[in-house]
């Protein structure tokens, strides 16, 4: 569709009047859009290629943001990453992009206007922000409901193809975890405003900076691992980061993918009890569970609520993590998006190798036995 007499020009946007792009992407057309060279896929595959994916990436400086942008830049798409953080919170995703492709916008997630400013070149948008616990600013419900329902509504009205939405595997109207109850509400509010909304369910996920592996082990400043009913009643699937980012893009690429709704969970179910003694032998640190009763455990939550700077435990967390993960054995999930789930032993020593006494640093994973395993 570029002009051959102009292959390259110094513009982005540098086309010949008369050059024809119909064939090179229809559904930008039909938007009445003007057709950016940034949607046009060229060059052969890699960072300095152009993919033809121009993502918004709302939420990118959390922790599922930083692989969802890395893998976008790793395929040569733009992204447009709106921020509300400290510039110094940005640096690390500064070199995931080719010069020129990635592209930081300040926003106000409470007006239209700014999101409308951050979609409206976009044909990708997904929708990554949360965050664990409740501030005066920002409520559960701020956002899990309202944020993401502006975002699905302005996307619409601004005829961008694809919407992707990340809920997570336990949202449920009956959850005793406000987290989880917001969540719920927010997947509805997301599928009336872009009723082709892509929404992807993930269970708890684990990576290098995860705050669920890294939190059972950081436990042990504590005297030991406080659990629910020693957290014999809880069973758990958690998923790996890399493993949700590549869904993602997947998902982007999919054109089936529309309109449905994926269950994102690990290969392997876990006793919440064996889990965390499994995190414990990869540390080589002493596990040492002890039983605490949900009030207790809330009012031990509650002391660090109070706290002024980031709650390390809220009492959300303590009912969110010791909720047993749901099966979805009707909603599609990684097979369906051409991926194979990795499970936690074989990644868990990413996470864990910093948690071990300088003697054991190198150790080999095998001298940890695995959990044991329940049928998915």
């Amino acid at each position: 569709g570029l002009c051959p007499a102009h292959p390259r020009s110094g513009s982005r946007m540098s086309m010949c009047p008369g050059t024809s792009v119909l064939a090179a992407a229809p559904s930008v057309l039909q938007q009445h859009r003007q057709v950016h060279h940034a949607v046009i896929p060229h060059g052969k595959s890699g960072r300095s290629s152009v993919s033809g994916i121009v993502a918004t990436v709302f939420g990118a400086t959390g922790f599922l943001g930083r692989y969802v942008v890395n893998r976008l830049g790793r395929i040569g798409s733009q992204v447009i990453i709106p921020y509300r953080c400290d510039q110094y919170d940005l640096m690390y995703l500064r070199p995931m992009g080719d010069l020129g492709q990635l592209l930081f916008l300040e926003w106000d997630c409470k007006d239209k206007d700014s999101i409308r400013r951050a979609v409206e070149h976009s044909n990708v948008v997904i929708n990554l922000v949360g965050k664990e616990w409740e501030t005066k600013n920002f409520s559960f419900e701020d956002e899990f409901v309202n944020i993401p329902k502006s975002i699905a509504q302005i996307t619409r009205e601004a005829g961008v193809e694809t919407l992707i939405h990340i809920s997570h595997l336990n949202a449920s109207m009956k959850s005793p975890s406000k987290y989880l109850r917001s969540k719920a509400v927010g997947e509805k509010a997301v599928r009336e405003e872009f009723p082709d909304a892509i929404i992807l369910k993930p269970s708890e996920m684990f990576g290098r900076e995860d705050q669920f592996l890294n939190h059972y082990a950081n436990m042990r400043w504590f005297g030991g691992v406080p659990l629910i009913s020693l957290g014999k009643k809880t069973v758990k699937q958690p998923v790996y980061v890399v493993d949700v980012a590549k869904a993602i893009i997947n998902a982007i690429k999919d054109p089936d993918a529309k309109g449905k709704t994926y269950a994102l969970a690990g290969p392997n179910r876990y006793l919440l009890y064996d889990m965390v003694e499994y995190i414990y032998a990869v540390a080589f640190r002493t596990f040492l569970p002890y039983p605490l009763p949900r009030p207790l455990y809330h009012l031990v939550a509650r002391f660090f609520e109070i706290s002024p700077f980031e709650p390390w435990l809220t009492r959300d967390k303590v009912d969110r993590f010791h909720t047993t993960d749901m099966t979805f054995p009707d909603l599609p999930g990684f097979e369906d998006l051409g991926i194979q789930p990795t499970p936690l032993e074989q990644k868990s020593i990413e996470v864990l190798r910093r948690h071990r006494r300088y003697r054991w640093l190198d150790t080999e994973l095998e001298e940890a036995r695995p959990p044991k395993t329940y049928p998915v």
